[in-house]
């Protein structure tokens, strides 16, 4: 396996298979390779956050197809997935798609909506014998490769650091990076997997509480800064009307969103770790790179 940054292809990460003509790609715009442009809440303008995203797509899938590769796996998100809807009881499936101009769609939300929509597109109309699977990871947590924090890390970084002085009332689907790393390999391989939507989740969404919790029982002084109080509603909604960086919490306050897994189990014999390893694994990581205040 040789990995590698096609030049026409920019800040993306391509993995060829000896002479099976398989690629991972993971459109990042222009941000170094292996790292994904990652830019929730505000932005000064969507476009700068849009345009790379689905500009970058189109040249992953242009440059795979041009080489002849046999199948494009994409790394998509559950932003292009789970957000902006009506809060129901409904569980998310590969089915589903975001609603772009819905509440709490943010900017990356966006992003993600429409470069999937375009790489789906490409395929059907410019792909030719080129395959297309995309992969929808849940918030992922888990080991660091570097020193850099994204995503969803932000919340074990933030709670371990104390900068939060509470929680919001909001749940999350989380997925261990390892996981996400297997699934995209089987992807890959798996004879069924072309033409998917592959929605991951490591298991039922947990409340910022939950964590809060599992960090303290794990780490012990380690975590004496994670909060204990709850933010109130009110309060949240109120900070929302000022700031976008609180909108998309405001949106889905009290919301648990449920997601199947049972494609990834179904065709990638996927066998995913808990949300709470991936939590602690994340936690661990970031106090093992002194990325934690002492």
């Amino acid at each position: 396996m040789d990995v590698g940054v096609d030049p026409v292809v920019g800040a993306s990460r391509c993995v060829r298979r000896g002479d099976q003509g398989v690629a991972v790609a993971e459109p990042a715009g222009p941000v170094p390779p292996l790292v994904s442009a990652v830019h929730t809440g505000k932005v000064r303008n969507e476009q700068d956050v849009i345009g790379p995203a689905r500009e970058g797509t189109l040249r992953v899938l242009r440059a795979a197809r041009d080489a002849g590769v046999k199948r494009v796996g994409m790394t998509s998100a559950f932003h292009a997935v789970g957000f902006g809807h009506k809060h129901t009881e409904r569980t998310f499936t590969e089915d589903d798609w975001s609603v772009l101009d819905g509440p709490g769609v943010d900017a990356y939300g966006k992003s993600k909506i429409l470069a999937e929509r375009d790489a789906w597109d490409f395929a059907a109309a410019q792909g030719g014998a080129m395959e297309l699977v995309t992969m929808l990871p849940v918030a992922v947590m888990g080991l660091l490769l570097g020193t850099q924090i994204s995503g969803a890390s932000h919340i074990v970084q933030r709670s371990l650091n104390g900068d939060m002085p509470g929680y919001p009332n909001m749940w999350v689907p989380i997925v261990d990076v390892r996981d996400v790393a297997q699934a995209h390999v089987a992807a890959m391989t798996s004879p069924t997997a072309a033409g998917q939507r592959i929605l991951l989740a490591g298991g039922p969404a947990l409340s910022m509480h939950q964590i809060g919790s599992i960090l303290r029982s794990h780490l012990g002084d380690a975590a004496h800064r994670v909060p204990t109080r709850t933010i109130p509603n009110t309060v949240v909604r109120l900070a929302a009307f000022f700031s976008a960086e609180f909108r998309p919490v405001a949106a889905d306050l009290n919301y648990v969103k449920k997601v199947s897994d049972d494609r990834a189990r179904r065709v990638l014999g996927w066998l995913p770790r808990s949300p709470e390893e991936a939590i602690v694994s994340s936690a661990r990581s970031m106090l093992a790179k002194n990325l934690i205040k002492s």
